[in-house]
């Protein structure tokens, strides 16, 4: 019993994988290596664009501090 014929791939996939010389054990590790690997560079690019998106947070509040405690009476220098 063939491997593709097990798993219910349909024989146009099959023949193409077959064609490619890749064995069904082979697509599956190959499928599951590269799912991990497009996990693993999401999960990455989300939390560099969450630590840009945080530090651009923290400039504004600075700034906003600073700018209100400028207004604040009492700050003058004279």
């Amino acid at each position: 019993m063939d491997l593709w014929e097990k798993f219910g791939m349909s024989e146009g996939i099959a023949e193409l994988w077959q064609e490619l010389g890749i064995s069904a054990g082979t697509a599956i590790v190959v499928l599951i290596a590269l799912y991990f690997v497009i996990k693993w560079a999401v999960k990455n690019g989300m939390m560099e664009a969450y630590k840009k998106i945080e530090e651009k947070k923290a400039q504004h509040n600075l700034k906003e501090d600073k700018t209100v405690s400028d207004l604040k009476p009492g700050n003058e220098e004279s």
